[in-house]
């Protein structure tokens, strides 16, 4: 039965829908619909969920998510003196992160915990995955270090060259245009500033491909069923995953988007993937 569940997914996802997507259209998971209802329905799906979303990432992933996170932020190494804007964080996972991350690097070098303020954004199109954000934030004492501004990552409503770091995590592939979103990170980041994305990508193993294939498509949507009660949100998420372009393609278009020094990190197999790039204006010496 496995055998053939593998094989049905497998012919499914050779062919890719992106190459059949008519000009003012785009895909809504394997859906293609108006650009300008993609927006509206990626708003709609994580309203849904914003209250499980959290909850619904441990289920999904057994917690590995958390671990996905940590690294994320590890490798950004975020100083205390640096802003920060985290776009498509609206429950603050990795603004909180950051936080503690900078707490720990304060505590090590024996500094004053309130030596530097911490200044970080962060930026969701969504109002009730934001809402959620600061529910938590509170919760867990952070409410003082973070802003928490509502915002489309294709016209971020944040000056030019004014953050050091921009981060997103398992958002990117939700937009309607990533070289739009590519384009602003470039904007708002000052020269010499850090772009870093965590995101869902393409494995590199063929046979745990096709075993993540069957958890995905199979198990997933019922998961969502189950915990959130709303199976179709998961089952466009699951297929959001499938159309978000490989790892050397997207580091191309990041490159295309003005960055330098790009490069991305594979993890768990290519299920997720960090890139990162520069903002470097000026010609290195």
């Amino acid at each position: 039965m496995l055998r053939n569940v593998t094989r049905t997914f497998g012919r499914r996802l050779r062919v890719n829908p992106r190459k059949r997507v008519r000009y003012g259209t785009t895909h809504f998971g394997y859906e293609q619909v108006d650009e300008e209802e993609k927006e509206s329905r990626v708003h709609q799906v994580f309203s849904s969920v914003a209250r499980n979303y959290n909850l619904m990432n441990d289920v999904m992933s057994a917690g590995v998510h958390r671990l996905w996170k940590d690294e994320f932020v590890r490798r950004l190494a975020p100083t205390s003196d640096a802003t920060f804007l985290d776009v498509a964080g609206g429950t603050g996972d990795i603004a909180f992160r950051i936080l503690q991350y900078q707490k720990l690097e304060q505590e090590k070098n024996r500094s004053r915990s309130d030596s530097v303020k911490p200044r970080i954004t962060v930026c969701d199109i969504n109002h009730e995955m934001l809402a959620e954000g600061a529910r938590i934030s509170i919760d867990r004492g952070y409410s003082s270090g973070i802003s928490w501004i509502c915002g489309d990552a294709e016209k971020l409503p944040v000056c030019d060259n004014s953050v050091d770091a921009y981060t997103i995590a398992f958002g990117i592939r939700n937009v309607t245009h990533l070289d739009k979103a590519l384009q602003e990170a470039f904007r708002v980041l000052t020269d010499g500033g850090r772009f870093m994305c965590l995101e869902f990508s393409h494995m590199t193993n063929a046979m745990l491909e096709r075993l993540y294939d069957v958890y995905s498509f199979e198990v997933i949507p019922i998961f969502g069923e189950i915990f959130a009660r709303d199976r179709q949100s998961y089952e466009y998420l699951v297929e959001s995953i499938r159309m978000f372009p490989a790892q050397e393609e997207f580091a191309d278009m990041i490159r295309n988007a003005g960055f330098s020094c790009i490069r991305y990190e594979n993890f768990s197999s290519g299920i997720v993937a960090i890139h990162s790039g520069f903002k470097l204006q000026a010609p290195l010496a």
